[in-house]
């Protein structure tokens, strides 16, 4: 017969394992808050994987005038790739930016950056910015290919070639100069794109 010292220890330890096992099942599936929140996105469009920083460059603008990246880090800065004899979707890319500025009530630095190099020249980027009513809203970004190809890797983008239309997309890039969120024509939206900046200049 069991002494009633080591039945009592039994029970108190039978005891002890149903509440564990009760409490395991019951927080099973919750998640460490810090582990839900880092892994729902709080962005309209698509994060981008952590740590990649826009490639740094020095192009010139439809006016002659420098830009780099180096010199944007501060703001939030939107990124677009287009070239000016496109007539499929870098037009509709400028308008949804148009809309997204209206919408966030000012404007914040906007590079269209040349997607066709060959053909991308100062008077056409400015007359293809002025078709879209954006010239003054957005910098058209040129160089010839060996100052672009460092850019279009960085951003992950293929140019526009004689075989394979250009990628037609955004990235928004933080104060610190990192890729946050990235757009397609076909996942987003101007009021989703101007929700997002917001998120940004807050410091999200």
């Amino acid at each position: 017969m069991m002494p009633p010292r080591l039945r009592l220890v039994l029970v108190l330890l039978l005891v002890v394992f149903n509440f564990v096992l009760l409490g395991s099942l019951l927080l099973g599936d919750r998640k460490d808050p810090d582990e839900t929140a880092a892994s729902e996105s709080v962005f309209s469009g698509a994060m981008l994987p952590a740590g990649i920083r826009a490639p740094d460059f020095r192009l010139r603008d439809e006016d002659g005038a420098p830009v780099t990246m180096a010199g944007l880090r501060g703001e939030v800065v939107l990124a677009t790739f287009v070239y000016s004899t496109c007539d499929e979707s870098c037009g509709p890319q400028l308008q949804l930016i148009r809309r997204a500025l209206d919408e966030l009530g000012r404007d914040i630095p906007t590079l269209a950056i040349s997607a066709d190099p060959r053909t991308d020249t100062a008077a056409r980027a400015r007359r293809f910015l002025l078709e879209q009513r954006m010239l003054g809203r957005t910098r058209f970004l040129l160089g010839d290919a060996d100052a672009m190809s460092p850019v279009y890797k960085g951003f992950f983008v293929q140019p526009q070639t004689a075989e394979t239309e250009h990628h037609a997309r955004l990235v928004l890039i933080d104060r610190r100069g990192f890729q946050r969120v990235g757009y397609t024509l076909a996942n987003t939206s101007s009021a989703g794109i101007a929700a997002d900046i917001r998120r940004l200049q807050a410091g999200s």
